[in-house]
């Protein structure tokens, strides 16, 4: 995981979510998930290439299942976008980087 991602947990969970300036991508996932690990690069590469348009921060539900519930987040992975502390998108499943730039408005 590269230095341009955040890692959340619990404790820093809405603090992240209510400061952030721009758009910010909570991917939830977990260590057992192959979906989750194709689209992991993509992530990177994204919040590498565009750290002023989005910022992206991974949450573990394994680590972290109450975030994961309060969010009905059923199946891995799911990417939730938030803007201004609210849900704007949620993407569900792995996607290509194309199609993750294009829900993600980019």
């Amino acid at each position: 995981m590269s230095d341009a991602i955040v890692n959340l947990t619990e404790a820093t969970f809405d603090e992240t979510v209510n400061s952030a300036e721009i758009p910010l991508v909570v991917d939830f996932w977990a260590e057992w998930c192959g979906p989750c690990k194709m689209i992991a690069p993509i992530l990177d590469e994204i919040a590498t290439e565009q750290p002023d348009a989005v910022k992206i921060a991974k949450l573990n539900v394994d680590e972290n299942p109450s975030v994961a519930q309060r969010f009905g987040v059923m199946s891995i992975p799911t990417m939730l976008v938030f803007k201004d502390g609210e849900v704007q998108k949620r993407i569900v499943g792995a996607k290509g980087k194309a199609q993750i730039l294009e829900e993600i408005g980019l």
